[in-house]
């Protein structure tokens, strides 16, 4: 690792941005998003960061060598040589953010990283991260130790737990998981049937339910490198323990602990 990734809280503070054109549109856009107040003058006093979006690379080179001379950290817009720090691809769920870098080598390949770890995280997960802030209090009068507390809610966030992080509406289950949350462990059933042998086809709702499974029967036309896109320690049967196959072609059956 040759970073720390860190969140940064800009709100209400200056950022200077040097540079016109759409990499410094881009980079306006992302700091206002977060707080910040960017400015153009390169003199502003109280800056918390300096970031440099000039195309000329010798007019670059000057300015980021006197925002430097000011103690300020510096982002170099396409010149990682010249950066204090990057900005990563970013996937926003606020409160929850998920920051992808590559510490500069290339921008397109954190954006492409970005779009498939998107397509995985759903869009409650602002919401789940939220009603827990909120509930904090209570959750410590129902496990007053540390300890218990921390096991209980790791196994509430874990795949196929009630407030599983991958799960679409699991924020609606944290009432009932505060209410009775040391109810009996209960079981779902889905059968999942395929459209191809490619992984890369498996639906959004498909992966999901892959990542929860705690047993997974699958037929034997089911390529290994589908079956590797569950958990590790999911249990895997042969389809055929079960009385009758789903339907026809490749399919799975899997059980999770709800």
């Amino acid at each position: 690792m040759n970073q720390l990734p860190i969140f940064v809280n800009l709100s209400g503070r200056k950022v200077i941005l040097l540079g016109t054109g759409e990499m410094a549109d881009a980079k306006r856009r992302l700091y206002e998003r977060a707080g910040a107040v960017v400015v153009d003058d390169e003199t502003a006093s109280d800056a918390a960061l300096g970031v440099v979006a000039l195309e000329d690379d010798d007019e670059a080179l000057a300015a980021v060598k006197r925002l430097k001379a000011r103690g300020l950290l510096v982002n170099a817009v396409d010149r990682s040589d010249l950066c204090d720090y990057t900005t990563p691809a970013i996937i926003d769920r606020d409160p929850v953010l998920i920051a992808i870098g590559t510490g500069g080598a290339s921008a397109g390949l954190a954006k492409s990283l970005r779009q498939r770890v998107e397509r995985l995280v759903p869009g409650n997960l602002g919401k789940l991260a939220s009603g827990l802030a909120a509930a904090r209090e209570r959750i410590k009068q129902i496990w007053p130790d540390s300890a218990r507390r921390r096991k209980a809610i790791d196994a509430a966030l874990d795949p196929g737990g009630p407030l599983d992080v991958l799960s679409e509406g699991s924020e609606a289950n944290l009432e009932s998981w505060l209410a009775m949350p040391f109810a009996k462990d209960l079981s779902e059933v889905e059968d999942i049937v395929l459209t191809s042998a490619d992984p890369d086809d498996l639906t959004l709702r498909q992966a999901r339910l892959l990542g929860r499974a705690d047993q997974i029967f699958a037929a034997d036309d089911v390529p290994e490198s589908v079956l590797d896109r569950a958990r590790a320690d999911a249990e895997r049967f042969v389809l055929t323990l079960w009385d009758e196959k789903p339907a026809k072609g490749l399919t799975l059956r899997i059980r999770m602990n709800i």
